[in-house]
């Protein structure tokens, strides 16, 4: 009885462990590249640094929470880094016309929003597959930046409130900072305690089921999409307002940082499973790789090799060890 007594009590935390082991493993791996580049660099936690840190990763945050959606319903959107660098390339081209920032702004996420609503239309209302429809949008969309720049980077008047977007303050934090934690917490809201969110998850495990139960499919899957595309407009105006300057040359690689802090966090690639929580966490074990191995002197043509590898023994620990640990939790 004793025996029986304890078992049931000690299954609440062992469903617990079992349903979190990913993040929790996440979390863990977090903590021992910020304990080991701590060691090895005296600047790495200064104020500065960390505050810059942030700054930094927050347009990949901003993006990750949004396609944390997209995974969990089985898609993927690869086009995330060519909308950055077209909204990037547009925010400088429509500023150097003269047009009043709120206008470019609101107009850059109308943007944003259309071309996701339109590669969601494609996979959506014409079952192509994600992977092909972005990938086609990653190539369009890239080359209309660099149509429009012919290549070269149009600078942005420092002067005005554009540019505190990307380098002003908000409560003791950097601006861009503060809209990725804002994002964060609207995602982390939206997927789990929202029927948006439940409708996401349920077409990732069953698409075919979740419209037999009268799940509007399609339109899901369209909005998932204009959320890609809004983020990575936000992320475009950003960096744009950060650097003081738009270039078609943008957030080359972007798309795969993402789609690696979401999957890192735990989010699956077959859909049905997504958590916000893990997205932040492989978000920032992103940016702490890769400014802890900068001011650990390590060459940056090495540091991409260092970062992958370390991203592909985290994710194989995440998707082998932990669930084959988490398994015997879940028998009775």
């Amino acid at each position: 009885m004793t025996a029986h007594g304890t078992r049931l009590q000690a299954s609440p935390w062992a469903d617990f462990l079992a349903a979190q082991a990913q993040v929790l493993s996440i979390a863990v791996f977090f903590g021992v590249c910020f304990i080991v580049f701590s060691a090895t660099s005296e600047a790495f936690l200064t104020p500065g640094n960390l505050l810059n840190m942030l700054r930094q990763s927050a347009p990949m945050l901003i993006v990750a929470v949004a396609m944390t959606f997209v995974i969990t319903t089985g898609g993927i959107d690869l086009s995330v880094g060519s909308t950055v660098a077209l909204i990037n390339a547009l925010a400088a081209i429509l500023m150097q016309f003269g047009i009043p920032w709120p206008v470019v702004v609101a107009a850059l996420i109308l943007i944003g929003a259309a071309v996701g609503a339109v590669q969601g239309w494609f996979v959506a209302h014409e079952g192509l597959p994600a992977f092909i429809v972005t990938l086609a949008g990653l190539s369009i969309l890239r080359g209309v930046a660099l149509l429009m720049t012919q290549g070269f980077s149009i600078p942005i008047a420092t002067e005005g409130w554009f540019i505190d977007i990307g380098r002003g303050w908000l409560l003791g934090i950097r601006f861009p900072a503060a809209i990725a934690v804002l994002a964060a917490v609207a995602g982390f809201f939206a997927l789990d305690a929202m029927r948006f969110g439940r409708h996401v998850i349920a077409i990732g495990a069953n698409a075919e089921a979740a419209r037999r139960a009268g799940i509007p499919v399609k339109r899901r899957l369209v909005m998932v999409y204009v959320l890609t595309g809004v983020a990575s407009a936000i992320a475009g105006i950003v960096i744009a307002a950060r650097l003081g300057s738009g270039s078609s040359n943008a957030a080359v690689g972007f798309e795969l940082e993402v789609i690696a802090a979401v999957v890192l966090g735990g989010t699956s690639l077959m859909g049905g499973k997504g958590t916000i929580v893990g997205t932040v966490l492989g978000a920032l074990t992103i940016a702490v790789i890769g400014n802890g191995l900068i001011l650990s002197h390590i060459s940056p043509f090495f540091t991409q090799i260092v970062t992958g590898l370390i991203i592909l023994v985290a994710i194989w620990l995440n998707t082998r060890v932990f669930a084959r640990l988490a398994a015997p939790m879940r028998k009775p």
